[in-house]
């Protein structure tokens, strides 16, 4: 859980650290959703589990938030929009302050990603006194075919240009379902890593900075069958400041936690966590 430590010398030097969670949690209605578990009942335990981190994304979050959100024990929240079609999905529970939030639409889309307002929303957290970090939560346009690879490229050129806009020289972490690989020869995840210096916590603690060669015969693995040696399209991406310094401790696909009584997936999405130190540097 979150811890703050504080040292007076030669430096003011602030540091402490946090985990991250992101989960598409299955959020849609029952009777379309495909995830196996009953979505009231999954909905109620996934409340609880996401409490045991401090700061965490979810996505598809539409028609049963008020069972997530009664069973969850942090402090804050984003307020949420609303069911289908209303709502975008994307919610924030956090141990730490919450002290501005945006929702922000994609531009484009295509299929069945137009039927709800899917996007990504901007968060400014407070780590400590005046240390704030900005977090971005996505969900991105999904499947492989041709037209809805190219919405999704349009979706983080968006996202690009909003962390450009809104975030320069901030510390800052994206995370949520991107619906993308580095693999894929359609998507343009390496453009985005490289435009915005985002660090990718997969590639540090578990690919050593070796990213996947992009593959022509690319088929994704079964979300639910992934591990910490396969690429997930849910991601954490971080990116330290001048004076905000994050450093990654740990990576996991949750594949274990989330499930109900007898083993089942709670969704049809594996949760993705990470463990950070932070540390504040200021000059007297």
């Amino acid at each position: 859980m979150s811890r703050v430590l504080e040292k007076i010398d030669m430096d003011i030097i602030l540091q402490g650290e946090f985990t991250l969670l992101t989960y598409n949690v299955a959020g849609l209605p029952e009777r379309i959703s495909s995830a196996i578990t009953p979505r009231r009942e999954s909905m109620i335990r996934i409340g609880q589990l996401i409490s045991d981190f401090d700061i965490v994304h979810v996505q598809e979050d539409f028609n049963y938030s008020k069972f997530l959100y009664e069973k969850s024990t942090h402090l804050y929240r984003t307020i949420h929009k609303g069911k289908i079609p209303f709502g975008d999905g994307l919610n924030t529970l956090s141990n730490y302050p919450i002290l501005e939030y945006r929702r922000i639409p994609w531009r484009h889309c295509i299929g069945t990603d137009c039927l709800t307002t899917k996007g990504f929303t901007y968060t400014k957290i407070k780590l400590a006194k005046n240390i704030y970090v900005d977090m971005y939560n996505v969900h991105a346009n999904s499947h492989y075919a041709p037209r809805a690879s190219y919405a999704r490229q349009k979706n983080i050129n968006q996202l690009m240009q909003y962390i450009y806009d809104h975030s320069a020289d901030q510390a800052l972490f994206v995370f949520g379902d991107f619906n993308a690989h580095y693999a894929f020869k359609l998507d343009n995840l390496p453009l985005f890593v490289e435009k915005t210096s985002l660090n990718d916590g997969w590639i540090d603690l578990v690919q050593r900075g070796h990213y996947p060669d992009v593959d022509d015969n690319f088929m994704p693995l079964p979300m639910l069958e992934l591990t910490n040696a396969n690429e997930s399209i849910d991601k954490i991406y971080y990116r330290s400041s001048k004076r905000l310094i994050f450093t990654a401790q740990e990576y996991n696909i949750e594949d274990k936690k989330f499930i109900d009584a007898s083993g089942k997936p709670l969704s049809d999405h594996l949760a993705v966590s990470m463990r950070f130190k932070w540390e504040w540097k200021e000059e007297i």
